[in-house]
């Protein structure tokens, strides 16, 4: 009774901070790479029944309401028509960069591979290979990162015309350039970075940062080149 009082106690400790969990999660044997981030801790659940089947690799993200399943309780129905009782468990591998939207589940005996978008609502039962985006319910892959890349390179400019214009028609006025501090790649690069100091674009990109400072061009030549095209900008 007061081992579970102390593991409920530092259990509750290590949500604080995510460098906290993650130690937690390694303590009880979970396999976790480097660079991992658990948002919105107190509703992530962890299945560490059997730690050794969890492996994480390096720069995964989890969101909100994220579970790992490493078993199951189907026996239960066993037992009461075949008075039988059989095991049920699985590794769960997850891979590098990965990312996971809201209210995901990864199932016993998934292995999920290297570069991969999991959307928000999934249920990972199957392996999800590298290089991917995957949703639904069970989840599936709906296209290569490849092409959601390309994609999204384009649907995001007119996203952020849609963000500019509802900020003129909600308040009255101009938009500042600090509250595009996810839309600066469209109005930054390094030959006028130092225009903009209250953008966090060194934080949002971490550790692709002195690459994409070298790579970049801004597709708009500042924020107020950026601003002249979103006003001109009509949703369909």
């Amino acid at each position: 009774m007061i081992k579970k009082i102390i593991n409920k106690v530092l259990y509750n400790i290590s949500l604080i901070r995510n460098s906290w969990f993650i130690q937690y999660l390694r303590s009880k044997g979970v396999k976790i790479g480097q660079d991992c981030t658990f948002r919105h801790r107190n509703t992530i659940r962890i299945d560490i029944s059997r730690p050794s089947l969890i492996t994480i690799g390096d720069n995964v993200d989890f969101n909100m309401n994220f579970q790992i399943l490493t078993h199951d309780y189907a026996t239960s129905v066993f037992i009461g028509k075949y008075c039988d009782f059989i095991n049920s468990s699985g590794r769960v591998i997850i891979g590098n960069n990965i990312v996971f939207g809201t209210n995901c589940i990864v199932l016993k005996g998934v292995k999920i591979g290297d570069n991969c978008i999991i959307g928000a609502g999934s249920i990972v039962a199957k392996d999800i290979p590298a290089n991917s985006v995957a949703v639904g319910r069970p989840a599936k892959v709906i296209c290569s990162l490849d092409d959601f890349y390309a994609r999204r390179k384009t649907e995001c400019i007119y996203e952020a015309f849609e963000y500019a214009n509802s900020i003129r028609e909600r308040y009255k006025r101009e938009p500042y350039y600090e509250e595009f501090y996810e839309e600066f790649h469209l109005f930054v690069d390094k030959s006028n970075i130092d225009k903009y100091p209250k953008l966090p674009i060194s934080s949002q990109l971490g550790r692709g940062y002195n690459s994409w400072l070298e790579r970049h061009k801004a597709p708009f030549k500042d924020f107020e080149d950026f601003l002249a095209k979103a006003k001109e900008y009509k949703a369909d």
